[in-house]
């Protein structure tokens, strides 16, 4: 790992998840100082790397917390509920609460600080664009889309997009769906292939955004030590798949059946009629933004990602 050329100071909210673990360690290694604010600081300390610093917070009230703005030369924002489950009227509010509303204060704490960071890199995702026919390419200034989710994320970026106004440079991540070892989408997808009967959701035609972890990790960086980069960057691959293209490749990494299609119907059961509208019918996003910037992805093919993550 490359040390930085410039110590930074990283505030990093959601630093203890599939995502921010591996953050956090390539901060560390590269020689930056890392603090990670939690609800548990002592469980935190549990599952993150030596010399990262846990403080405690919470991400719905005031408190202490706020004080480490001030000493932040950058903060990267990536807690938030997930939003692949059912969205009772309960989930709805935990999603808002911990997306829109976190990020609101986040940025009310920046607004305070007498020293600001350089930069704030929000997470997002592409849940932005909503629901999209496959053959429709989306980029960085596609039109969002319609739906509870697109509704979350287009009022999320906003929060985040405020501390642009305080002369932070904001960076708004619109993360796809991660592939990674040790959690994530992929954790989910798996078992019925090990059970011998993997195979795509239906229809099988939805293009999936997917990306593989350490780009997410990768791209994070290039958001942070870029002075370019500011505004939404589409954290995706840019070989966007199906989802009968993302079964066969895993029953070809895993040496299993991929075709045993995963009825409508029964998404919609588990995940609800609109919550299942994400996977049944998906989005072709493009990383536009990323390429323009120059960054190289290191898993742009499925094949090799998914051998990446799943050959022992």
């Amino acid at each position: 790992m490359v040390k930085s050329a410039v110590v930074k100071t990283v505030l990093l909210t959601g630093g203890t998840g599939f995502i921010g673990r591996r953050l956090t360690e390539t901060l560390l290694q590269r020689g930056d100082r890392v603090t990670v604010l939690t609800r548990d600081p002592n469980r935190a300390r549990g599952k993150l790397p030596a010399g990262a610093t846990a403080v405690a917070w919470d991400p719905e009230h005031e408190g202490p917390w706020l004080d480490e703005i001030g000493r932040a030369s950058a903060i990267i924002h990536l807690a938030g509920e997930p939003v692949a489950q059912r969205w009772t009227d309960e989930a709805r509010r935990a999603i808002v609460a911990s997306r829109v509303d976190s990020t609101r204060l986040v940025v009310e704490g920046i607004r305070r600080a007498a020293k600001k960071p350089e930069v704030f890199v929000c997470a997002s995702a592409v849940g932005y664009y909503g629901p999209r026919p496959p053959d429709e390419a989306l980029d960085e200034t596609s039109r969002r889309g319609e739906g509870f989710l697109a509704d979350v994320v287009t009022r999320w970026e906003a929060e985040a997009a405020k501390a642009e106004a305080l002369g932070v440079r904001t960076v708004m991540l619109r993360i796809g769906v991660v592939l990674g070892e040790g959690g994530g989408a992929l954790e989910k997808m798996l078992l019925p292939f090990k059970m011998f009967a993997g195979g795509p959701i239906a229809p099988g035609s939805q293009v999936i955004a997917w990306v593989h972890a350490e780009d997410v990790v990768g791209l994070a960086l290039l958001a942070l030590n870029d002075t370019h980069a500011r505004g939404p960057i589409n954290v995706v691959s840019p070989e966007p798949a199906t989802s009968k293209e993302l079964a066969s490749a895993i029953g070809r990494v895993m040496r299993r059946p991929s075709w045993f299609t995963t009825p409508e119907a029964a998404v919609k059961v588990a995940l609800g009629s609109e919550a299942s509208m994400v996977v049944t019918t998906g989005q072709r996003v493009v990383p536009a933004r990323a390429k323009e910037l120059g960054y190289v992805f290191q898993y742009p093919s499925l094949v090799p990602a998914l051998a990446s993550i799943l050959t022992p």
